[in-house]
């Protein structure tokens, strides 16, 4: 038996109706699939703090352009971290990454439950008559969905059932603030402030005050979402300029901007690791720092670090394998998950990595190592040692001068401290909102609370805030699973008017492992085949099972000698218990629809 199918098939099932607390960009309307009848609706699992959903909304826009009077994109905000359950949260983000479609706000996820979506992101397509017909998980299925979208019009143009007109979006008012959503800063040789203005696309320069706007760069077009900053050793500044997957460089002398790494198109399993600055493939750089004589890049969109070396302009990948999870070693065998923010301080280059809620660091050696945290699934505002503190997705660090980092810890609205001397953690502030990186400016610290659209000045407290300590776990519940065999299918099935690519060996990859590793008796590793058996050990009892798929497909045109090819994607951290009447099969939808384990081509 096989999960991966040659052509998707069209079963009927009934889409269930849309629930949540609240909905946006609708004008104050509940929106509901009777009322949407007739329209072609994608529903958009997503959750702010993933980068894999942020490039989603980025495969989504084309499409979203294109067919605005037949398709409905519908957002099903689902949140990881407890944090994203808060309402105002999800309505910055929306305004933050330009999302131009109704978005439910589903704290409980009980659309998510309605729907069985095991992974951020998700893309379900329900057709004019209220039927899945459907479903993607990850990246790289926007020309899948388009090849659909195409499909289904003209199905039901031909059955008339097929309404075409404008859809529920509306706007929310714009918001007059000078800065919107900034996301880090440096401090420039003339005591000035560098501020990458996110949501606006721009850089701003900032007098010594933190408010007096100085001058503005870029928001023509010349940045897309700009995050980190890092003064190199010419006096020019490296800018992560995250969504059109490149580093640029700003001279603060002459105001003028220049390429320096990236093609502005987003790497892909398959791309070079290593090459010409300016031909090798990047994937959103959340931040930038010199180090070691070279300039590192969080690469946040394949969960690695790369280097650009000056002398060659060359980049390549330095550290991360692009699995997501937290497992510490040598560069080449470290798993991150989105590193968001990067400090260089002497020997070590620290390294907040956000999805797994951890402070980590890689040191000359070329070995990475953690500080504090667990993994992608514990997360929370404990203090004390480092074995036991927690932090809920952090997007910064600043090195301080006593040898200890300021860790801006964005989802608890706090500054921590890291003492690798004591090993101790504490806070040094709360009540900011969302801090995504913070600068030292003399004897005070300048934190960039982003969701107040603001810099903030605090004078480096001699002794630590008191905070009541919280930790959490995901609120996703755990699928029951039985002890002894269970049997992993990855279901894929290649777009319409697509097969695998099989020109150059297997087209398809599949890696398993377990959070505690001990879960798993047998089945651990890498291989080929999408379906998989797995051996559990019932005394483990419950854990987390780790799996990456990929697949390509290309166009099946056997005249085309330069078939256009696909990569599909995705990482799952599927929380699992082990019980007495659990499930023996897992099956995770890669893209297609599951049809059970007797179903043809399941």
């Amino acid at each position: 038996m096989n999960a991966v199918s040659p052509a998707p098939r069209r079963p009927r099932v009934r889409a269930p109706e849309l629930r949540g607390r609240a909905w946006l960009n609708t004008g104050g309307e509940d929106l509901t699939l009777a009322g949407l009848r007739g329209r072609i609706v994608i529903l958009d699992f997503w959750t702010f703090c993933c980068v894999n959903c942020l490039h989603v909304l980025d495969e989504l826009r084309e499409l979203e352009e294109k067919h605005r009077d037949t398709v409905v994109i519908i957002g099903v905000h689902s949140p990881k971290f407890v944090h994203e359950a808060d309402h105002q949260a999800v309505v910055d983000a929306v305004e933050r990454y330009r999302v131009h479609h109704p978005v439910l706000d589903d704290p409980e996820l009980a659309t998510w439950k309605q729907y069985a979506v095991r992974a951020w992101p998700t893309l379900v397509v329900i057709d004019p008559e209220g039927y899945v017909v459907a479903q993607h998980a990850g990246e790289g299925h926007a020309h899948a969905i388009a090849r659909l979208v195409g499909e289904l019009e003209r199905e039901h143009a031909e059955k008339g059932t097929l309404r075409r007109g404008d859809g529920p979006y509306v706007p929310p008012e714009p918001a007059a603030t000078g800065l919107r959503f900034p996301g880090k800063a440096i401090v420039l040789p003339s005591g000035n402030f560098l501020v990458s203005d996110t949501t606006r696309h721009q850089l701003v320069e900032l007098a010594p005050d933190g408010e007096s706007v100085i001058r503005r760069i870029g928001g023509d077009g010349e940045f897309s979402e700009p995050q980190g900053l890092a003064a190199l050793p010419d006096g020019t500044v490296a800018v992560a300029d995250t969504v059109h997957h490149a580093v640029r460089r700003y001279d603060p002398e002459t105001g003028r901007v220049t390429p320096l790494a990236g093609t502005g198109r987003q790497w892909w399993q398959g791309s070079p690791t290593s090459g010409p600055a300016l031909a090798t493939d990047l994937s959103s750089p959340w931040d930038v720092a010199w180090w070691e004589g070279k300039l590192w890049i969080a690469m946040a969109g394949v969960h690695q670090l790369w280097t650009y070396d000056p002398e060659t302009k060359t980049v390549r990948a330095a550290a991360g394998t692009t699995n997501e999870g937290l497992v510490d070693g040598p560069a080449a065998e470290a798993w991150f998950a989105q590193p968001s923010g990067l400090a260089a301080a002497g020997d070590r280059l620290w390294i907040a990595d956000s999805e797994t809620s951890s402070l980590r660091w890689i040191g000359t050696d070329s070995v990475v190592r953690t500080a504090v945290g667990t993994g992608l699934f514990d997360f929370g505002h404990r203090d004390g040692a480092a074995g036991q503190a927690l932090f809920q997705h952090p997007l910064g660090v600043t090195a301080l001068p006593d040898g200890s980092v300021a860790v801006s810890d964005t989802y608890n609205h706090a500054l921590r401290r890291y003492d690798p001397a004591s090993g101790e953690v504490t806070t040094l502030a709360t009540d900011l909102r969302e801090p995504s990186d913070a600068v030292l400016a003399g004897e005070d610290i300048v934190v960039v609370e982003s969701a107040r659209h603001r810099l903030t000045r605090l004078r480096l407290p001699e002794e630590a805030v008191r905070v009541a300590a919280v930790a959490h776990r995901t609120q996703r519940a755990a699928t029951d699973i039985a002890a002894g065999r269970l049997r992993l299918d990855v279901v894929f099935q290649a777009p319409a008017g697509q097969k695998l690519d099989t020109r150059y060996g297997p087209s398809t990859r599949l890696l398993v492992s377990a959070t505690p590793p001990e879960l798993l008796l047998d089945g651990a590793g890498a291989g080929s085949d999408l379906s998989r058996g797995l051996e559990i050990d019932a005394a483990v009892g419950e854990g987390v099972l780790h799996v990456s798929a990929m697949a390509a497909s290309c166009d099946d045109d056997p005249a085309n000698p330069y078939p256009a090819c696909h990569v599909h994607q995705q990482d799952w951290g599927v929380p699992v218990r082990v019980t007495d009447d659990g499930e023996g099969r897992l099956a995770l939808v890669l893209a297609g629809m599951d049809e059970g384990p007797d179903a043809e081509g399941a």
